[in-house]
């Protein structure tokens, strides 16, 4: 199967978001920046954690990126979940049940393995519980699920419980 790298559309900020990007993630780099004669980044190619992309400065008319394409991260843990949600959302907008939006537009999901292991629970009960506890959350907390789908989470302060 061919390479399939995703080419992401920028208004003059490809350089800059490889840049942070590849701060945000591990064995990663900028591997290459096509110029155009100013000097300006055209084409920006970057790999994070192996995964190749492209950035395109094609300027305003189509740049923008919305909630229809976002980027998951599969977090082994709580720590990595906060690592990517702090740093991702920083200068940007938290939105809830794991998804962020970066200081570029671009959409991100910061999702522990757990989450998708509580909610397909064989028990429908622990799984309705955790589905409950992660539309309240903005970043994913993977103790407060655990303890939803136990049974054992308090709601907050002037929540009533289902």
């Amino acid at each position: 199967m061919p390479v399939q790298t995703p080419c992401l559309w920028f208004d003059g900020q490809a350089e800059q978001a490889a840049t942070f990007y590849t701060s945000v993630f591990p064995n990663s780099a900028v591997t290459s920046v096509n110029r155009n004669p100013d000097g300006s980044a055209l084409v920006v190619e970057w790999t994070l954690d192996g995964q190749g992309y492209q950035g395109l400065n094609g300027g305003p008319e189509h740049a923008g990126f919305s909630w229809a394409v976002s980027f998951s991260i599969s977090c082994a843990d709580q720590a990595e979940v906060d690592h990517y949600w702090y740093a991702l959302s920083d200068g940007g907008e938290e939105s809830q049940c794991g998804w962020l939006k970066d200081r570029f537009g671009l959409w991100w999901q910061v999702v522990p393995v757990r989450l998708p292991e509580l909610l397909g629970d064989p028990d429908p009960e622990r799984a309705q519980r955790a589905m409950q506890a992660m539309l309240g959350m903005r970043r994913i907390v993977v103790a407060e699920l655990e303890a939803a789908a136990a049974g054992t989470a308090t709601a907050p302060a002037g929540v009533t419980a289902p």
